[in-house]
């Protein structure tokens, strides 16, 4: 497998300012924070402590005014920000969910890889090995683990109608996924975030990637069925959840013969 550059930046958590529900969020804070941000906050809280889970319905906008004590207007304007964000999904007349990664178009954030024709859909997954070792240490620095710390390390192939296209190795700390095996890969049917968020408590929020040109060396090659030397797309993901902390290091070699990376901009 080519060895990607490894990252070398990550984004540091945004702080904002909140007094706890009960109080209400009038008074002066420090950072002078606008009202709608400091509401988002204490709605991010309770996304991150798990008092809304992926999938449920969190309270109107009616009702989080009377409990932050602040007017409608504000607590629009900061579920609109979550929205943006992907963090919460507003449905027409049903009200706002708590976004999770077993919804289609959530999937679809992750994944960007498209067929040049037909209709994008999920890949086939083949787990080829996972096993716990002690972190290296520039997969502990991306991760913001000791070196030497646990990580699960997990490599697997994905499928196209049948076409080896996608060449994986992803890190995990261990101290988050422990009990994550090859035989609970294996069985589970739904996209790997969407197993991280229910098993593991531990959604994506976010990534970032870095992507090169590269040539398919002898293992990718024998993987994927390319020649020795073949360009194809490295990309290389950190993946961030709650808090901005980093939970993933994924490296990943895409074929990109019949496929192109798809990202929108706005």
């Amino acid at each position: 497998m080519v060895k990607l550059p490894a990252m070398n930046s990550t984004l540091a958590p945004t702080a904002v300012s909140g007094q706890a529900a009960s109080s209400g969020v009038g008074s002066a804070s420090p950072t002078f924070s606008p009202l709608y941000q400091q509401i988002k906050a204490l709605i991010l809280q309770s996304l991150q402590s798990g008092e809304w889970k992926p999938g449920e319905l969190i309270p109107s906008e009616v009702e989080l005014a009377v409990r932050y004590k602040v007017s409608q207007g504000t607590v629009r304007k900061a579920i609109d920000e979550l929205s943006a964000e992907n963090l919460v999904v507003r449905r027409q007349g049903k009200g706002t969910f708590v976004a999770t990664h077993h919804e289609a178009r959530v999937q679809f954030r992750f994944l960007k890889l498209m067929p040049d024709a037909g209709e994008a859909h999920q890949p086939e997954n083949r787990i080829v090995e996972v096993k716990r070792l002690r972190g290296p240490a520039e997969v502990a620095r991306v991760l913001d683990i000791k070196a030497g710390d646990s990580v699960i390390y997990i490599r697997r192939v994905q499928y196209f109608d049948g076409v080896p296209t996608i060449q994986e190795e992803i890190w995990l700390p261990g101290a988050i996924f422990k009990g994550l095996t090859a035989e609970r890969l294996a069985e589970y049917k739904g996209p790997m975030y969407g197993l991280f968020e229910t098993e593991f408590g531990t959604p994506m929020i976010r990534a970032t990637e870095k992507l090169k040109a590269v040539a398919a060396d002898e293992g990718a090659a024998a993987t994927l069925n390319v020649p020795v030397g073949m360009p194809v797309l490295g990309v290389e993901r950190v993946a961030y959840t709650y808090g901005d902390r980093p939970v993933e290091l994924r490296r990943a070699i895409y074929v990109t013969s019949a496929h192109h990376y798809h990202n929108e901009l706005s």
